[in-house]
């Protein structure tokens, strides 16, 4: 009986021992994936700042009215070049 006893306990300490390596496994991979995703996090949000940036770069109104001036030959409207429209008159 006593070895029937040591042998069910061999086993019960065999499949713990595998529970825990398994155990330790799954929390290395689960912590290098974090570290993956908390790094992904970072960059998304240096690449967010950029574009923050670049948006406020791109929208200010010096640059909208240089670039108009130059790429569309645009030019600032000013009294003796407006026409007003009457409805029903000529």
């Amino acid at each position: 009986m006593s070895g029937r006893l040591n042998l069910l306990l061999t086993g019960l300490l065999v499949i713990c021992a595998l529970s825990l390596v398994n155990a330790q496994y799954q929390s290395r991979r689960l912590f290098i994936e974090l570290e993956r995703a908390q790094s992904q996090a970072r960059q998304l949000d240096i690449e967010w700042a950029q574009l923050q940036l670049d948006q406020s770069t791109l929208g200010k109104n010096a640059r909208i009215e240089t670039n108009a001036r130059r790429d569309l030959h645009m030019q600032a409207l000013t009294a003796a070049r407006t026409q007003y429209l009457m409805v029903g008159g000529k």
